[in-house]
């Protein structure tokens, strides 16, 4: 079972982009380049220590590990206009394994997950109840 943390997420990157390998080479990344509103208000509400699942979208679409956030929101560099944030993360592991978006949706406990209400956030705040059914669904 994994730490007890205050929030918890859902993070998504395409895989071809920057995949949780490409984390876990690095260490520790900047997760930077979000342009939504909703997506960047969720990453401002973070607090270090936050555990979040590292999602991969378009390729795979499934939660593939765990990752805690290591610095809180700052202006997010790559932002020219500076209205949007970037956050540090480091891994935590690999699940045991990786859960797929079909499981997620045919999961009704999972029903009202905000990844599933609003399918183009890149970024979304998960229920504890919902971390531990998808941790349950992995074999964690």
């Amino acid at each position: 079972m994994t730490q007890k943390a205050k929030n918890y997420w859902l993070m998504k990157s395409e895989p071809d982009v920057y995949s949780y390998d490409d984390l876990v080479k690095k260490g520790s990344g900047m997760w930077d380049g979000v342009r939504n509103y909703a997506a960047a208000k969720h990453m401002r509400a973070m607090e270090k220590g936050d555990l979040c699942f590292f999602y991969h979208s378009n390729i795979g679409v499934e939660i593939v590990a765990i990752m805690e956030i290591a610095r809180e929101y700052y202006p997010d560099p790559t932002d020219e206009k500076g209205k949007f944030v970037a956050v540090d993360v480091k891994p935590v592991r690999k699940l045991k394994n990786s859960v797929s978006l079909k499981s997620i949706k045919a999961n009704p406990k999972l029903a009202d997950m905000v990844m599933l209400r609003q399918s183009r956030l890149s970024v979304a705040p998960i229920a504890q109840d919902e971390w531990e059914e998808i941790l349950r669904i992995s074999g964690e």
